[in-house]
């Protein structure tokens, strides 16, 4: 028997119903609309690739700023490489003090600069973090003058400061009135009230956090994918990398000298501080409840009325990189900061030991303009013939924190314009002072 056609079918395909149409239709429309997606998608061009070694104050700020400053609409991966994680170094065992001034109460070349781009990255973190976890320890620095010289020098100084960051002259009972059982061998003394004395490493987690929420943010508007990743791990060589990235951004600090192809080409030097951690025993009231941290021959960072670091030491040339610090050492700092603080705070004396941390700073060349960190692109140092770009954002020695910001973002806008001439001339001009070294 021939077969029959259904007429209710054969209707149906003659005269199509408008839901059977739409049906159709839709089925077409998703077909297409997932092939011109494939076509796109296969058209994109690939991501932006970066690697970020360090995981530093310097590390983090980049990072921060490549996801931050790229067009919202490009695709975009931060690699972060650090051994010992977010804050493992130098930077996570640092007092955490910032104020844009340097110890005569002079501001920093570039200090107000530095300063905002450093609050701006702080009150980042801290919207990053849940509000138990405290970012800022204590707000106010103090500074006693340490020589009859350093008075007027102080005194002249305080009246050219920033408004965000005011300096204020003070006598012995002004002193007095703000830290209790003072000593002020030269009865004058300048206090910061918005200086800040922060959690470094627990603000640099904030940061990183806050990295990972952008990442989150981009990903719901639409505008592109872009992610952050660390790797707890270290990088022997450059070349490792070629290849991989479109540009590579070293911020190792001392550390940098572990890589072949810059080692011994920096004019950086290196030097090793402890700071010693301290605690109120249960037997002394509560004595240090409301005053601000102090700045002088050393300095003590308050995290509290019953906890403070004390530092640092000073050991140049050191190529211990190591954080833990082993009792002889230990106790040579405490021989060597207690007698410097215990001169400006004699309460000191009080406090017992709770341990002890290390860090090696990379300290930049000293310059007419101060203590000046090294920028630049290093493609010439590294060699290979890749077409991956090496950048360097280094030596930012004792004052990390109060440059981190400003470097940061200088380096984001070089590395995504491949652009050099956006940084200062000073923080190039590192290249002529070693070619000089080199050949004298």
């Amino acid at each position: 028997m021939a077969p029959t056609l259904n007429t209710k079918l054969l209707s149906s395909i003659r005269n199509p119903s408008p839901n059977n149409l739409f049906s159709l239709n839709n089925n077409n429309i998703r077909r297409t609309s997932s092939f011109s997606s494939s076509l796109r998608s296969s058209s994109q061009p690939p991501p932006l690739k970066y690697a970020v070694l360090g995981a530093g104050f310097a590390g983090l700020s980049v990072a921060w700023h490549l996801l931050q400053q790229s067009p919202k609409d490009s695709r975009m991966c931060v690699d972060l490489y650090d051994e010992v994680g977010i804050g493992g170094g130098a930077s996570g065992v640092s007092g955490g003090l910032i104020h844009p001034y340097s110890p005569k109460g002079k501001l920093l070349w570039r200090g107000g600069e530095c300063w905002q781009e450093c609050l701006k990255l702080l009150d980042i973190a801290e919207k990053a973090t849940s509000q138990d976890e405290l970012l800022v320890w204590r707000r106010g620095i103090f500074r006693p003058a340490t020589t009859m010289k350093n008075v007027d020098i102080l005194k002249e100084n305080a009246q050219n400061c920033l408004g965000s960051c005011r300096i204020e002259y003070m006598d012995e009972d002004g002193a007095q009135n703000l830290i209790p059982n003072l000593s002020l061998p030269f009865k004058s003394a300048i206090y910061m009230p918005q200086a800040i004395n922060i959690h470094p490493r627990r603000y640099l987690q904030a940061l990183f956090l806050a990295c990972k929420n952008l990442v989150k943010d981009f990903a719901t508007s639409g505008c592109g994918g872009k992610e952050i990743c660390l790797h707890k791990k270290s990088v022997n060589s450059l070349l490792e990398l070629e290849g991989e990235y479109n540009a590579v951004v070293i911020c190792l600090g001392a550390k940098v000298d572990m890589l072949p192809e810059l080692s011994g080409k920096l004019p950086l030097r290196t030097c090793r501080g402890v700071v010693a951690h301290l605690q109120l025993p249960n037997e002394f009231r509560e004595e240090y409840r409301d005053s601000p941290s102090i700045l002088s021959d050393a300095w003590l960072a308050i995290q509290g009325p019953r906890n403070l670091v004390m530092g640092s030491t000073w050991d140049w040339k050191s190529r211990n990189y190591f954080s833990e610090v082993c009792a002889d050492e230990a106790s040579k700092a405490l021989q060597e900061l207690l007698p410097k603080v215990s001169t400006v705070y004699p309460g000191i004396k009080k406090w017992a030991f709770n341990g002890a941390k290390a860090g090696l700073r990379a300290m930049p060349p000293l310059t007419s303009l101060g203590s000046v960190p090294i920028l630049g692109c290093v493609d010439d140092a590294v060699g290979g013939k890749s077409s991956c770009k090496y950048w360097l954002l280094g030596g930012l020695g004792s004052r990390g924190l109060l440059y981190h910001g400003w470097l940061g973002k200088l380096m984001a806008q070089a590395v995504i314009s491949c652009n050099e001439n956006v940084f200062p001339t000073e923080l190039t001009s590192w290249r002529k002072l070693k070619f000089t070294s080199s050949r004298n």
